[in-house]
């Protein structure tokens, strides 16, 4: 999708919100209430509002456990605060779709996506911020989720406190569709779903691995393309994990080809082409890109979607694949 459609979210830092408790939730506490009449805000930031004062009930403050009763009146006025010392920097940003609620922006390889030790700048959070300095005010300034350093592909970013939350609670439901391209190492001869779980692994803290008492992670992965020794897929996420693609392709035996972390030892096919060698052995990045991107607008409902190219470098990755198959034989 692209273009550009005007939407009406309140892009200010000051929060104005009345409601009234209704009759099924007269005996209820606060904080229960507060989260039913308000839910395009987090339980932890109401929780924040109640206790600092900036959310009153008829006109008075009260703690998250008092009760109320049909008929009270709630009042929100709060100011976003600055969530990190972060620095805007000037970046050439690829954006593909902004509107007043999200941004959808084509990562390129080799940006890191938040400030971490070691990468305190020139991170694409930087850049967003001097795109959009508003985003100070959100948390991770609105970056929903991530991508690893060296994939690509598209990201969304809200620009409000508002569709930040309804994001996260589509991510969370799983209602925002990602969908990836990959090509591992090894020939794969069909589809089908990964579901173990993962953790940190238990010696390099920087790598995730297969562990019992992980997070769930599940990834879907079909054939796009067989080669003689690689294979070209598509791969679904049900769950966002860190490093899940990467960790689960590695786990099956078909690690993603070029990954420094969970790669392995590059195979090469025999009697292949010096070009073909040439590319594998320089290729220094995992060959992931996240392709696709689908969710619901946050503030109008609409179903939206968008597609990101296949980058050059796995292009040409890909046509010397190609290439090798022809004379090797298809498959």
């Amino acid at each position: 999708m692209a273009g550009f459609i005007k939407y009406h979210c309140d892009m200010s830092t000051r929060i104005s919100l009345t409601a009234e408790v209704p009759e099924d939730l007269s005996g209820y506490r606060l904080d229960q209430i507060a989260a039913k009449l308000f839910p395009d805000y987090s339980r932890a930031r109401l929780q924040i509002w109640i206790k600092d004062g900036s959310l009153l009930v008829n006109a008075r403050q009260l703690r998250p456990r008092d009760r109320l009763l049909s008929g009270d009146k709630l009042k929100v006025d709060a100011e976003l605060p600055v969530q990190e010392n972060w620095s805007a920097e000037p970046m050439a940003l690829n954006i593909v779709f902004e509107d007043d609620c999200l941004i959808i922006v084509n990562k390129p390889a080799n940006v890191v996506v938040h400030p971490a030790s070691g990468h305190g700048d020139g991170t694409l959070l930087n850049g967003l911020l001097h795109h959009h300095n508003a985003l100070q005010q959100l948390p991770r300034a609105g970056i929903v989720h991530r991508l690893d350093k060296d994939t690509t592909g598209l990201m969304v970013v809200a620009k409000t406190l508002r569709s930040h939350t309804a994001l996260v609670n589509q991510m969370q439901a799983r209602e925002i569709s990602r969908e990836y391209e990959a090509v591992v190492q090894g020939v794969l001869t069909g589809g089908g779903t990964v579901d173990v779980a993962l953790g940190r692994h238990p010696v390099n803290r920087k790598k995730r691995a297969v562990v019992e008492t992980g997070q769930r992670a599940v990834s879907h992965y079909r054939v796009i393309k067989r080669y003689r020794s690689h294979t070209h897929l598509e791969v679904k996420l049900d769950t966002g994990r860190t490093h899940q693609i990467r960790v689960h392709m590695a786990y099956l035996n078909h690690p993603i080809v070029g990954d420094p972390m969970y790669g392995g030892r590059q195979r090469v096919p025999a009697a292949c082409s010096s070009e073909l060698i040439n590319c594998l052995k320089n290729f220094k990045r995992q060959a992931l890109h996240a392709r696709r991107l689908a969710l619901h607008h946050p503030d109008s409902g609409e179903s939206m979607s968008w597609e990101s190219a296949t980058p050059p470098d796995m292009v040409g990755l890909i046509r010397e694949l190609s290439k090798d198959a022809e004379i090797g034989g298809n498959f």
